[in-house]
């Protein structure tokens, strides 16, 4: 993926990040997100770059197909330099493995139909080896990126299919589908019981959105235990109060909908360590940025920030908020 997809790994990890792979273990190789040195950049937003690469690497090896070939004389390099998207392993006969269309137009340009050959005499240079169909065309897992067993498959409602071993660990982290994110129920967090979200009109307007009142939005969730779902189950963890502010607008009315929801849902907090502190068992921020400033931009968390209401909408949606 690193070198067949260069370009679009440059864009999702932009000016700030660079993308480490680990030693592969068991078929496995661990994927790590830098800050690059000098940069500024908080840790949600490098939360929403690992995030955009998660979905772009499930989207990618969900269209992956492998084929069998027995190319006989053909040269080798030729089809490379045609078909760069396409991996070619140099096996008896040749795997290839690569995007479902541009498979599906390398076997076109082997095998020509009869009708665009005119008649010609003998068969191809390159063709298909005399497998079974298991072995020349099989779907691959977007997870585990392992040939799928029919018995051992679980195909979605959105028609996009996975090991059922694969799913089962997936959607114990998070229930939707691994690769368009259509959610599958409702996603449930790990914030704390017994807080509340009040929500209260200021007429002064932010900065940006001079036309529209402000919404003032107050959390507060009160300290105790935390339960098997948290880090340290049986120890006292730190309750928090927050303030945070949107533009009375009616995309800033929409994403308040969409916060209470998420609130509901138990998706704004959780339990962990304080990044701004270092303390650790405190209810800190879940991922979803919060304008806690009315003032300063977006290093103080704060206005005008002409991006904001997009981004968390955004943030939203990768937790199944939309």
């Amino acid at each position: 993926m690193e070198s067949k997809y260069k370009e679009k790994l440059e864009r999702i990890l932009g000016d700030n990040f660079d993308l480490k792979t680990g030693p592969e273990r068991n078929g496995t190789a661990q994927v790590m997100f830098k800050r690059l040195q000098g940069s500024t950049v908080s840790s949600w937003e490098q939360n929403f770059v690992r995030q955009r690469f998660i979905t772009f690497y499930q989207r990618t090896a969900s269209d992956l197909k492998l084929m069998n070939l027995d190319l006989g004389s053909r040269d080798l390099s030729e089809l490379k330099q045609r078909f760069p998207l396409l991996l070619f392993r140099e096996t008896k006969p040749v795997t290839v493995i690569g995007p479902y269309s541009h498979v599906a137009k390398l076997d076109k340009f082997l095998h020509p139909s009869p009708r665009g050959r005119r008649g010609s005499a003998g068969p191809a240079s390159g063709r298909l080896s005399n497998s079974s169909p298991r072995q020349r065309s099989e779907e691959m897992c977007p997870i585990c990126m392992e040939p799928m067993a029919a018995k051992d498959t679980e195909q979605l409602r959105c028609k996009h299919s996975f090991c059922k071993d694969c799913l089962k660990q997936a959607f114990s982290y998070k229930k939707v589908c691994p690769v368009c994110g259509e959610l599958y129920g409702v996603l449930k967090g790990t914030q704390p019981d017994g807080g509340y979200m009040d929500i209260s009109k200021d007429p002064i307007p932010l900065q940006g959105y001079e036309k529209y009142g402000t919404i003032v939005i107050k959390y507060y969730v009160p300290d105790g235990i935390q339960k098997e779902e948290h880090p340290n189950p049986g120890q006292p963890y730190q309750g928090v109060s927050r303030t945070a502010y949107l533009p009375d607008s009616p995309e800033g009315q929409a994403i308040l909908k969409l916060l209470q929801r998420a609130f509901d849902q138990r998706l704004i907090f959780t339990i962990g360590r304080s990044t701004t502190s270092g303390r650790s068992n405190v209810v800190t921020w879940n991922d979803i940025h919060h304008k806690t400033s009315k003032h300063g931009g977006p290093s103080h968390y704060g206005y005008p920030d002409p991006a904001y209401l997009s981004r968390v909408r955004e943030e939203l949606k990768v937790k199944g908020i939309k």
